[in-house]
């Protein structure tokens, strides 16, 4: 026998009892071993738990803000471009200027179409003005005349009456006849003068048809204004002003182009930002406006934003897409909804470093 062999039979246990003991030591060393172990897990579980429940977090979020889009009010051609593509630019700022000849000469005619408007209302009042006193008076003269003409037919009538009742001896023939036809005179120029006064007497009727044709052309002097301030406005929009503090984004107009009413030519994005995170509908139980959030922001992990819950939508984001789920047609899988909510950030942005609207960010609501 060899010397290893011999050394090797030495190590071996003697007998079963021997085999039992060293079993029983393993164990003694192992059992505390994996004892510590669990403790460790059931430790590192409840301080995860523990330190968890009071908070939510979701990673479907991002930054948002307000993106103002900007169309013209009129087309023509860009005939001056006043801004570059991420241009910071205030409010009233010019963006682009239209053609504005077209608009100019729109502006001149609506010019001289109300001052023709203005031109015949101002003659046709004055001639209201007349009518008012000379419809009275002709009517007042018409029946003055009526008043002289019943005069002189009494008379004809008495001079005729006188005339007739006379002896053949005391006048003649040619008296009579001369009386008779003095009185017929007298009688057809008081018919006369009574249907003029009948003509002469609608005198409301006659004023009332001239305020008529007043009203209308004051009708057709407000229609020249309104025509005339919708040249002034047109001529005024050919200048596109920036509606609110921004930066340019998005622009797709270059200097020539032919701009068309309604056509989106840039969009303008505001300084303010806030964060939307879509939360599960599981997370939403203790949510609450004004809890705390810390911001995690993916592009700058060093930068670390404060804010606070300022409000939780109305809706599910599925209710507001396109095509909103239909329920009800009996094909139904029930889908953990996501709310949108709007995080307000109160304080950690950075003014030197550009916060982009749509990063990706990691919000995490303190819900105590």
């Amino acid at each position: 026998m060899t010397d290893a062999q011999t050394a090797e039979t030495a190590q071996q246990p003697a007998g079963p009892d021997a085999q039992d003991e060293a079993r029983k030591k393993r164990a003694g060393r192992i059992l505390p071993a994996g004892l510590a172990i669990i403790a460790t897990m059931a430790l590192g579980g409840l301080y995860l738990w523990y330190s968890g429940r009071n908070i939510e977090s979701t990673d479907d979020a991002f930054t948002d803000g307000r993106a103002v889009i900007v169309a013209p009010q009129v087309g023509g051609a860009v005939v001056s471009l006043d801004v570059a593509d991420n241009q910071f630019v205030r409010k009233g700022d010019v963006l682009i200027r239209i053609d504005p000849r077209q608009y100019q000469n729109d502006r001149e005619l609506a010019g001289g179409a109300l001052a023709t408007a203005e031109a015949q209302q101002a003659g046709q009042a004055y001639g209201l003005e007349v009518a008012r006193k000379n419809f009275p008076a002709v009517l007042a003269q018409a029946r003055a005349q009526a008043a002289a003409a019943k005069a002189t037919l009494d008379k004809a009538q008495a001079d005729y009456d006188r005339q007739k009742s006379l002896s053949r001896q005391a006048t003649s023939q040619q008296d009579v006849d001369a009386a008779k036809a003095a009185l017929q005179l007298a009688q057809a120029q008081a018919a006369l003068a009574e249907a003029q006064v009948a003509q002469n007497s609608p005198v409301p009727q006659r004023i009332g048809e001239v305020e008529k044709m007043v009203g209308q052309l004051q009708g057709q002097v407000e229609q020249a204004r309104a025509r005339l301030a919708q040249a002034d406005l047109n001529l005024d929009w050919t200048v596109v002003r920036a509606p609110q503090d921004g930066w340019v984004t998005k622009r797709n107009v270059e200097l020539g182009n032919i701009v068309a009413p309604g056509q989106q030519i840039l969009s303008l994005v505001g300084p303010e930002r806030w964060v939307t995170a879509n939360f599960k509908e599981s997370q939403l139980d203790r949510m609450r406006p004004g809890q705390k959030v810390k911001i995690e922001i993916d592009a700058y992990p060093s930068a670390k934003l404060e804010g606070h819950v300022d409000s939780i939508q109305q809706g599910s984001g599925s209710k507001f897409t396109a095509f909103p789920p239909e329920n009800a047609t009996g094909n139904f899988v029930k889908v953990v909804q996501r709310v949108p909510v709007k995080i307000a950030i109160d304080s950690g942005i950075d003014p030197q470093r550009p916060l982009p609207l749509g990063l990706s960010v990691v919000p995490t609501v303190a819900l105590k």
